[in-house]
């Protein structure tokens, strides 16, 4: 049974969101500030975690930022902010997805579901290359020749499946959904955000082109472009 924890200041909302995931199957704990919620996050194992973003003691990003120095457990954000920066930052600390309130149930429902069907685990083949850029899935680390590029998890997840896609024409829709691990509708502007970093961090810091803009369609990477 998936164990979960849900860190949200407003008990009817825990009580609600813990009673439905527990009809599903989930063990599910609550947490009603962020400074309980990282002490549980960080005491126990958990499979994931709903975390809210305006929490008393600390806040949700506080939470997450403290989480991932010593966790790597698969974070959902919750909140009534809608703002792509509010998103971007989350998922930038750390977070594996994003739900503004008010949501549906279904729709928490089928994104827990997303969260745990795909684990951060490790793979048999650790590195990939392409030219001078290699990724270490194993050790979560990006590195140009000799000199290491420092990414967020969500840049580096990205560029990962790019590596493992190399020359094949992605679409906003399929990098959301395989990166970001559930059917996403709307928001798409979210990959240009990542692929404008990943450009910035590899293309204009070392003078390649491994990201190729297809219009209409989406984007491609290969090292046939450098």
């Amino acid at each position: 049974m998936e164990k979960i924890l849900i860190i949200e200041d407003e008990k009817n909302i825990a009580r609600m969101i813990a009673l439905e995931l527990s009809r599903e199957g989930y063990d599910c704990h609550c947490a009603h500030d962020g400074q309980e919620g990282l002490t549980k996050a960080l005491g126990e194992d958990y499979d994931l975690i709903l975390l809210d973003v305006m929490l008393p003691a600390l806040s949700g990003f506080e939470v997450l930022e403290r989480l991932r120095r010593e966790r790597d457990t698969a974070v959902i954000m919750l909140t009534a902010r809608g703002d792509i920066d509010d998103r971007v930052k989350g998922l930038d600390l750390g977070a594996d997805d994003y739900l503004s309130k008010p949501f549906a149930m279904r729709e928490l429902s089928a994104r827990v579901r997303a969260a745990l069907r795909h684990p951060r685990k490790e793979r048999e083949d650790t590195l990939l290359q392409a030219g001078a850029l290699k990724a270490d899935r194993l050790a979560h680390r990006a590195y140009f020749g000799e000199e290491e590029i420092i990414l967020t998890h969500k840049e580096f997840e990205l560029l990962v499946y790019f590596m493992e896609h190399s020359d094949v024409v992605c679409s906003r829709e399929t990098l959301l959904k395989e990166v970001w691990g559930y059917d996403y509708v709307g928001d798409t502007n979210l990959i240009d955000v990542y692929i404008r970093y990943l450009r910035t961090k590899i293309d204009d810091r070392f003078g390649v082109s491994h990201f190729r803009t297809v219009r209409g369609l989406g984007y491609s990477f290969g090292a046939a472009h450098e």
